[in-house]
Order: structure tokens, then C-alpha cells, then sequence
């Protein structure tokens, strides 16, 4: 039996593992998504890398989040990424990720890369509805 893979929120808890066979894609890792959220005074914003400049000011950490990974998944589909595309659908393909954005409530939207990288490197089947 096989099973779909999912996104795994990344803890700090004492004695939390991450289930074995899982791959962390967050900031730090080859995976991480460029676009990052910056927090000040006047909400939020997203930042392409660490020097590059902002986007605009959301009112809440969620919608930064829908921005940065609706951001990623043009990205990632650029003609310049392809080589880097191919690459990790093929080291992540059938495999749980895990980042540490929050999971959603049941029901609503994850606006998470992990999400997008799940969907890259699992695409449905062929006649799969």
C-alpha cells in the first residue's frame, strides 16, 4: 500500500522527531523558498533573498504566506529554474516534507512551498481525476 506524502510541520517540542524518511525543505536547505517574509511595524512584507527588495505590505502573516507561495510556484516553473525543477522532483518524489510554517485548519488552503514542491515532484496520474 502506498500512500500520498504530506507536509509535516517542522517542531521544537522536546522529544518531537520528524517521522523517519522525511526531508526537510525549509530556509537553509537547498529547497527553501527565495521569497521570504519580513515582519515590522506596518504588517508584513515578502522579499526575494536576503538583499532583494520588497513586494508590498500585507496586513497578516497568512497573507504573506499566499503571496510568498503563490510567488514560489512561478518561480520555481521559470525556464531558468528547469534543470533546478527536474532536480528536485527527482530527489523528492514519494517523499513527506517538512518545513515550519503552520499546517492549515481543516479545509482551508496551505500556503506553504513545501505544498507546491509536494504537488511538483507527486503529479497525478495519468487519468487520475
Amino acid at each position: 500500500m502506498t500512500t500520498t506524502p504530506r507536509r509535516i510541520q517542522r517542531r521544537r517540542t522536546k522529544g518531537w522527531r520528524a517521522p523517519a524518511g522525511t526531508t526537510y525543505v525549509g530556509r537553509g536547505s537547498h529547497y527553501g523558498n527565495p521569497y521570504r517574509l519580513i515582519r515590522h511595524d506596518a504588517g508584513w512584507s515578502v522579499r526575494f533573498g536576503d538583499h532583494g527588495g520588497g513586494v508590498g505590505v500585507f496586513p497578516t502573516d497568512l497573507e504573506a504566506r499566499r503571496y510568498a507561495t503563490e510567488a514560489y510556484r512561478v518561480w520555481i516553473r521559470q525556464p531558468a529554474q528547469a534543470d533546478t525543477l527536474r532536480v528536485f522532483r527527482d530527489l523528492l518524489r514519494g517523499r513527506d516534507l517538512m518545513c515550519w510554517c503552520p499546517l492549515p485548519e481543516p479545509g482551508e488552503p496551505d500556503h506553504c512551498h513545501a505544498t507546491a514542491l509536494l504537488e511538483l515532484a507527486n503529479p497525478p496520474a495519468e487519468g487520475t481525476p
